[in-house]
């Protein structure tokens, strides 16, 4: 006789109450944070944000990775002299750790490129996330890149010297740190720029200048201000990317991690202490401002950053541009580029006028162009056909023909700037800016890679379709071509063992496949999570 329904309903509810019960004793006997947790993004409360807690720590373990790699003797990825940092600097010649210094740094990239890309993933079909669980995120994420040497480049040092020249009343739009004479402030400078003059405008100058000064004149004192000036900026590039988002009826978070988490911005502006965070920050204060119906502050705040870096004053092109109103004529819109240009200059020559640098910076802004590096397509063309003409034995001098490449260069990027501008209503205000200074960064004379996270950095709170994927690869390749010291690296790679070699990229290969998580996979969409979709802004809004 088979027992009654009732029966049967006790004991499966009976069940399932041990189940639970013995759910909840494994789950009390877990540690919460332990990476082998199971942690599904779409699982639970819509309002549980608990799994961010594993990309967190895996991202802080991929930090840790690179600087421990990188502060290790004779590592390429760091300038390698006594007494430029506090630690790791080694004054004899060894390569014993070279190659788990490499393995360790570019293991740890690869980690945090695989946790950034899922956390971008996820983020993107379960938003809402709040700003705040991500900014603490963001200061995990940079406290070891604060206990580093400068990593992957040697300006922080030009920096440090041109504060220290400017604290001696020394100007450095006529004269290159190597006035100096030796000691540590010019040490550590590349021979390249020894003896050129600053490029930069007459606020960083003025900032390095004060560096030198509070430091009492101590150069790695000195280097670790500049770097925090440079986590200042990227504060300020966190403190405006989420209201740049919403302005656009973007979700946040996925503009936050794009932007301020991206591997590119922590590794090249904080581990080397580029004062394009203070650039980037200053420029999307400005159109922040702009974007909050203050435009005259949307203007000064852009020429504050123009005063750091020029290229930030396309900015205020668009500021003045907007600030006309969408139905404006020409007129209009040429009055109020007049009324920012004015105002530009007001601030730009008051800078000059206090600092007593006057205006020579603009006739040191070509300084960069000296880089003859084949990362930069326009460079790259000038070399490869000056080459190739000497191979078929014509002679053509090489100046001339990057001066030929470069300037073609530098039209296409000014032509690609005209068609955005004129068609920005299409494209968006934000996309239109950021493909422009993408454009002259890539059809330039130079590319550095910390040059990219200008206009990836402005593009986050909107990008969308195929520009994406060109953010995207931007932001997960530079990191492994452009930021490291490859000939260096590779000079002393091609005497080590073979079979240390064999167990090199093995390793890596591990770090490249090993499963992070089911926080990575993508949130199932089903008609019962639309509404929830919607409630967070996540409907095809459409940039104005």
């Amino acid at each position: 006789m088979s027992p009654s329904p009732p029966v049967l309903d006790r004991v499966s509810a009976r069940l399932r109450r041990l189940s639970m019960r013995a759910e909840a004793v494994r789950l009390s006997l877990t540690p919460r944070v332990a990476l082998t947790h199971r942690v599904e993004a779409e699982s639970g409360d819509p309002g549980d944000w608990s799994f961010l807690r594993r990309p967190a720590i895996l991202g802080f373990v991929a930090v840790v990775c690179i600087c421990v790699g990188a502060s290790l003797p004779s590592s390429p990825f760091k300038l390698e002299m006594g007494g430029t940092w506090f630690f790791g600097e080694a004054d004899w010649p060894s390569t014993t750790l070279l190659l788990p210094g490499v393995v360790a740094v570019y293991g740890g990239m690869v980690l945090f490129v695989r946790v950034w890309f899922g956390l971008y993933q996820t983020l993107r079909v379960r938003p809402g996330v709040p700003i705040r669980r991500l900014a603490y995120m963001l200061a995990l994420w940079v406290l070891p890149l604060l206990a580093v040497a400068p990593l992957f480049s040697r300006d922080v040092f030009s920096y440090a010297a041109q504060g220290e020249m400017m604290s001696h009343h020394i100007n450095p739009y006529h004269y290159g740190p190597g006035t100096l004479g030796s000691g540590p402030y010019v040490s550590g400078v590349d021979t390249l720029w020894a003896n050129t003059p600053a490029p930069y405008g007459p606020l960083f100058l003025m900032l390095a200048g004060w560096s030198a000064s509070l430091s009492l004149h101590h150069a790695l004192v000195t280097v670790v201000l500049l770097r925090l000036q440079s986590v200042a900026g990227i504060a300020l590039i966190a403190y405006c990317i989420p209201k740049l988002a919403r302005s656009f009826g973007r979700d946040a978070g996925p503009a936050f991690v794009l932007a301020v988490l991206n591997p590119l911005t922590l590794l090249a502006l904080v581990g080397g202490a580029h004062n394009d965070a203070i650039m980037v920050g200053l420029l999307l204060a400005g159109i922040t401002a702009a974007r909050s119906r203050h435009p005259v502050w949307g203007v000064v705040l852009c020429a504050l950053a123009a005063s750091i870096k020029v290229p930030a004053a396309m900015g205020i092109v668009y500021v003045a541009w907007d600030w006309a109103g969408p139905l404006a004529d020409w007129r209009r819109r040429a009055s109020m580029i007049v009324r920012s240009g004015l105002i530009t200059v007001a601030v730009m020559g008051a800078l000059s006028f206090v600092s007593g640098l006057g205006w020579g910076w603009i006739a040191n802004l070509g300084t960069p162009g000296t880089v003859r590096s084949w990362m930069a397509p326009a460079t790259a063309v000038g070399l490869l056909v000056c080459g190739s003409a000497h191979v078929v034995g014509i002679g053509v001098g090489l100046g001339g023909v990057l001066t030929l490449t470069r300037a073609i260069g530098l039209l296409a990027a000014a032509a690609v700037a005209l068609y955005c501008l004129f068609n920005r209503g299409r494209i968006g205000v934000l996309s239109a800016l950021g493909i422009t200074m993408l454009g002259f960064v890539l059809l330039g004379p130079v590319v550095q890679p910390w040059y990219l996270t200008w206009g990836i950095i402005i593009l986050a709170p909107v990008v969308t379709g195929r520009l994406l994927y060109v953010v995207l690869g931007l932001s997960i390749v530079t990191p492994f071509i452009g930021l490291t010291g490859g000939a260096d690296l590779l000079n002393e790679l091609i005497h080590t063992d073979p079979v240390s070699m064999v167990l090199a990229v093995m390793v890596l290969w591990a770090v490249a496949i090993f499963p992070l998580g089911n926080w990575t996979t993508s949130w199932t969409l089903d008609r019962s999570r639309l509404p929830a979709l919607a409630s967070h802004g996540q409907g095809a809004v459409l940039e104005t």
